[in-house]
């Protein structure tokens, strides 16, 4: 077993808070189990679209139920709140975050098989896919991100997304500013240049694919629990699909954000298009475009967030920087379309890049630098030393060369 193995096998109790419903204090929220949080001493909240690749790091390190844990929290968030936060903190409860709660009750039914836990679960997905298809819905049938604060929240906040761009946002206006800030935090890719400075103008590419694998997912549920909503829901999927396919093609099968208000599509090439691929939605088409472009975005050591482009301002989600997600999202993706020999490619240079960074620092990190595999990133604030999804991706890498 590699020491980095035995690290994070080592650490995974050190990610695991508790903060009961009973005991809320500050602006933490209180949920009914155990959670699992990404970093040691810098965040003591459970943040949602994290939590997705942790748990597939946790069962993995036969730690099943701590991955249980982490979902039964979500789907009493979504009891509580109707959706899913960002994280348990009250600050957080404007916004979602990425939409991969269907997955990560997927993965507990397969571990578990336990059909009366499984028709709790798709009682809260059918809550929480009523959010997103009447809070963050656009007039082009696709899903958005949003954000739900008052206008004195959100130009408040206009402020710290200028602090973190660091650059002068004076001539834009506050309100839009603060409302594109939030976008990017629901995103999950705060901050990034895909949007430009107008998020909430967008149907994202990785948004609409997870959105597919809920609607798919759902079917696979339906059909388990014997319900007679399976059609509905396949069609469901297959009209978003369709949708998808005709908005978001650039005219060569790539799939790119679609700008709603303006019928254009986003001029960044990003790790977003990969999602199409992990989750099934791209046809023969869109997934040769994809591995004509990948090299735009392959490095020596790995898959980058956005290709280097030249919008002004500094961008954690942006060049040189590669995360740990992104890794996972791209050799699935690749592997589930055939190209096998590419995504063991990118797998392994994802295990090198972190054994590398490993042995030089000790640490495992949120984020890193692919050009160079190292830590030497593009930053709008000091990074922190990382389990969460970079030990759960870390890990399904190594099984999956393995494999």
């Amino acid at each position: 077993m590699s020491s980095l193995i035995e690290f994070i096998n080592s650490h995974w109790d050190d990610c695991i808070k508790e903060n009961r419903q009973d005991e809320e204090n500050g602006s933490l929220l209180g949920m009914p189990y155990p959670y699992t949080v990404p970093a040691v001493g810098h965040f003591d909240e459970m943040y949602y679209w994290d939590t997705y690749f942790t748990n597939v790091g946790l069962i993995i390190s036969d730690r099943a139920s701590q991955a249980k844990y982490n979902t039964d929290n979500m789907l009493y968030m979504i009891s509580r709140y109707g959706y899913m936060p960002n994280g348990n903190r009250t600050f957080y409860l404007s916004h979602s975050q990425p939409p991969f709660l269907s997955m990560m009750v997927y993965d507990i039914y397969r571990y578990y098989g336990d059909k009366a836990w499984l028709r709790g679960a798709y009682e809260a997905l059918l809550t929480e896919y009523d959010f997103w298809m009447t809070k963050r819905i656009t007039p082009a049938g696709l899903n958005c991100y949003g954000d739900d604060s008052d206008r004195e929240r959100l130009i408040e906040h206009s402020y710290h997304l200028e602090r973190r761009m660091g650059i002068d946002l004076s001539a834009y206006d506050r309100e839009k500013l603060g409302l594109h800030y939030f976008v990017m935090c629901e995103s999950g890719w705060d901050i990034n240049t895909r949007f430009g400075l107008e998020g909430y103008n967008f149907a994202p590419v990785d948004l609409n694919s997870l959105m597919y694998g809920f609607e798919k997912n759902m079917e696979y549920f339906s059909l388990e629990l014997g319900l007679d909503c399976a059609s509905k829901w396949a069609g469901a999927a297959e009209k978003r699909r369709a949708l998808m396919l005709s908005l978001m093609d650039n005219g060569e099968g790539l799939l790119l954000d679609y700008n709603f208000v303006t019928g254009k599509l986003s001029e960044n090439f990003s790790a977003a298009s990969l999602y199409p691929l992990f989750l099934g939605v791209a046809d023969k088409k869109n997934s040769e475009a994809v591995m004509k472009n990948l090299p735009r975005l392959e490095a020596e050591y790995g898959i980058l967030a956005n290709e280097k482009n030249d919008t002004e301002g500094s961008f954690q989600w942006g060049y040189p920087n590669g995360w740990a997600c992104h890794q996972y999202i791209a050799y699935m993706g690749l592997d589930f379309y055939g190209y096998k020999k590419d995504a063991r490619r990118l797998a392994e240079k994802f295990v090198s890049a972190t054994d590398k960074i490993f042995s030089e620092t000790g640490n495992l990190w949120e984020k890193y630098n692919v050009l160079e595999g190292s830590c030497n990133v593009a930053d709008e604030y000091k990074m922190p030393a990382m389990m969460g999804w970079s030990a759960g991706a870390y890990l399904a890498a190594r099984k999956y060369l393995e494999d």
